[in-house]
């Protein structure tokens, strides 16, 4: 097969410029429809579904690696990108390319590190790699079987970005602009799986000073328009430092 040739190939490209046995893959999500989604992709030769992920140039930093394999993705630049965790057992991705020659790049034994992102999804234009045939969103709530070790980086992933709602903002990356409370709380809630109080919600949201509120409320509906907001990027910023919940 072409795709077959196409691995074989870009083997000897990887064991030339590349750091051996590190890779790393990527969660990444996205906001739309009220629905936290999760970046997948598919590969012409397995048909089984992937996180986005890849490997590190020996002249390239972690994070750089992380950024680019994102960016060649989803073509988006404004990324929220965060290390999680560090993956390695033993023959973890060693069986996915059982059919192909030992000294394949892809079948040695990797550690990986994992990364979880938070995009835009209106920026995203998600694109497969030469080695995909499909690359697409999918809701949180109905993934497809992953291959390898991929639902431990995700389920993980998910896990850590649920713990740092109690410590870090989250919505820069995830929402337009300018949003209302309402859907911010909806963000938050869709993120963590269960509903929150609306009163505790919005005095909590606000105590931390890093919503902007918009001079003009969103128009149309029946009832009274809702006030926008934005986020502050400084204070926001700020708050990623570390700055307590």
């Amino acid at each position: 097969m072409e795709s077959d040739q196409k691995i074989i190939r870009q083997s000897k490209w990887m064991w030339e410029n590349c750091l051996p046995h590190i890779s790393l893959d990527c969660v990444v999500f996205g906001f739309h429809d009220n629905q936290l989604k999760v970046l997948l992709l598919k590969m012409e030769a397995t048909q089984k579904w992937l996180l986005p992920g890849g490997f590190v140039l020996k002249n390239e930093h972690l994070q750089d690696a992380a950024h680019r394999v994102l960016f060649e993705r989803t073509g988006a630049e404004r990324i929220y990108l965060q290390e999680f965790g560090v993956f390695g057992s033993l023959n973890r991705s060693e069986g996915f390319f059982e059919s192909y020659p030992d000294d394949l790049w892809y079948k040695q034994r990797f550690i990986s590190a994992g990364f979880y992102a938070l995009v835009d999804y209106t920026a995203v234009n998600v694109t497969p790699d030469e080695y995909s045939d499909t690359c697409q969103w999918s809701n949180i709530d109905d993934l497809p079987e992953l291959a390898m070790d991929h639902q431990l980086i995700y389920d993980n992933a998910l896990a850590i970005l649920r713990q740092q709602l109690s410590h870090k903002p989250i919505g820069l990356n995830l929402l337009p602009e300018r949003f209302t409370i309402s859907e911010l709380q909806k963000l938050y809630e869709t993120i963590l799986g269960r509903s929150l109080n609306r009163g505790n919600f919005y005095r909590r949201i606000m105590r931390f000073g890093i919503l902007v509120k918009q001079e003009d409320p969103r128009k149309g509906g029946a009832h009274k328009a809702p006030y926008l907001y934005s986020f502050d990027p400084l204070k926001y910023q700020e708050s990623l430092q570390g700055l307590d919940w």
